[in-house]
């Protein structure tokens, strides 16, 4: 008797688990599942506010083969562009609300200051002078400065050959501080593809600035241009926020470290960058 009832609690049990089923089976196999709850936070917090508003708005460049170039389709693509998708996925943001506004190097810190936009995800070396008006999570990566020549350059091999001679870099970028560092003769203008028509027709002897963005120009011109030297300078790229915000620094600087575990940063730069450059491990976070 003991068994029998066993039996017929297991069955009614079964057939109310079935009965469930077929009442949460709709339009999609996939429908019974449990959907991933909807992340919370401190109240007040900046991270709650752009939850709760359901969109963010990021800046990124749009003329940087490899971190950050506009697509076909109007979007910006890149190993920044996927990190800050990364960064949006974490507020419960889909990549559909993500708002992009093209930071170029000038204006990055007046855009954060302004409010312009959340955050900088944009080749953003982090260094002390721009801290003292914004804050930085990360580093994410460290590039470094080098220099791009012509393909049949065969002069110009290292930063010493540049003292003396004109070349381009960007406004407001700490590659053009370092060329005046070095007694080079900066030409300034405002993205970096713009300095490649000056290379072209020989007004500059070379362009420099990190050197994955001048990686990326070469891929993208290909057999026209080529990287030479080492690296002479640390790049740490960061993301840049509202300074004084710690607790949502503090919160980037948490996703970033789960990227680096859960191999979404290793995936990010293998379908970008990677395609291209050899990964390398991320650099220790500065929670300062």
């Amino acid at each position: 008797m003991k068994r029998k009832t066993l039996s017929l609690v297991a069955l009614a049990a079964a057939s109310m688990i079935a009965l469930a089923g077929c009442a949460g089976s709709s339009d999609s196999a996939d429908a019974g599942s449990t959907p991933e709850p909807a992340p919370t936070f401190a109240a007040g917090s900046t991270m709650e506010k752009l939850a709760e508003a359901g969109t963010i708005t990021i800046g990124t460049k749009f003329d940087q083969p490899l971190f950050g170039l506009v697509g076909p389709d109007g979007s910006p693509v890149g190993f920044d562009v996927e990190i800050a998708k990364i960064i949006a996925a974490k507020l419960g943001i889909s990549e559909d609300k993500i708002v992009w506004k093209e930071s170029v190097s000038a204006n990055r810190e007046p855009f954060i200051q302004n409010g312009e936009v959340d955050i900088v995800v944009a080749t953003y070396t982090i260094n002390d002078k721009r801290k003292e008006v914004i804050s930085f999570a990360g580093p994410y990566y460290m590039a470094g400065q080098s220099i791009l020549v012509t393909a049949d350059n065969d002069d110009i091999k290292s930063e010493d050959d540049l003292v003396g001679q004109p070349v381009c870099s960007v406004t407001g970028s700490t590659p053009a501080a370092k060329l005046a560092e070095l007694g080079a003769e900066p030409l300034l203008t405002d993205t970096y593809t713009n300095c490649l028509e000056p290379l072209k027709s020989g007004a500059v002897v070379a362009v420099s600035t990190d050197n994955v963005i001048l990686a990326g120009l070469a891929a993208q011109n290909e057999g026209q241009f080529k990287v030479v030297g080492k690296p002479f300078t640390e790049e740490p790229y960061g993301i840049g926020l509202a300074l004084d915000d710690t607790e949502f620094r503090d919160w980037i600087n948490d996703v970033l470290e789960e990227s680096y575990e859960d191999g979404s940063y290793e995936k990010a730069w293998d379908d970008t960058a990677g395609t291209v450059l050899e990964f390398v491990e991320p650099p220790a976070v500065d929670r300062y």
